[in-house]
């Protein structure tokens, strides 16, 4: 594996455990709008677009293998209930994800990423929200954090290409 695959899925996996530690360490995070969600929002927006970052370098295997282990450093250190829920979220996410990314991929990285996130986005919270809180009510705060990372992380690869481009003209 190269070493951009092998940077892809150690930031993947660090994003699960960091999630649920964030979850536990500050609890409830405001989001803009005034609503707010668990704390563990960001490090999952950022790990949305690390999930289709590592798959086009690395392959669906690995980042399925990555989940796996992220759950289960998750689960030592993090609450059961948590590691739990995290890992379920992350499965179906991936699962919805992999469904809406692959037949966009052919239309451009950012393309598929930008509507594989708000897919991946909504299932990972539903599930996520549900299993650890038994509840929806941070639901709005959830997709909004969540869309605030996948949009910042766009802009920033978006902006990386254009520098790249540029440089080679």
């Amino acid at each position: 594996m190269n070493p951009r695959a092998t940077l892809l899925l150690a930031a993947y996996i660090a994003t699960i455990p960091a999630a649920n530690l964030a979850v536990e360490h500050w609890g409830v995070v405001p989001v803009g709008f005034g609503y707010a969600a668990p704390a563990g929002v960001y490090a999952v927006g950022i790990a949305l677009v690390l999930r289709d970052l590592a798959r086009e370098a690395a392959g669906r295997a690995a980042v399925t293998a990555a989940i796996a282990v992220g759950a289960v450093v998750s689960y030592f250190i993090a609450t059961p209930a948590l590691a739990v829920a995290s890992a379920a979220a992350f499965a179906v996410a991936e699962t919805m994800d992999f469904a809406v990314y692959e037949p966009l991929r052919r239309k451009g990285l950012l393309v598929a990423m930008t509507a594989s996130n708000a897919v991946g986005l909504l299932a990972d919270s539903l599930i996520f929200l549900w299993l650890a809180f038994g509840s929806l009510a941070y639901l709005p705060g959830q997709l909004i954090g969540k869309a605030w990372m996948t949009a910042a992380a766009v802009a920033v690869i978006a902006a990386m290409r254009a520098r790249r481009v540029e440089v080679a003209a």
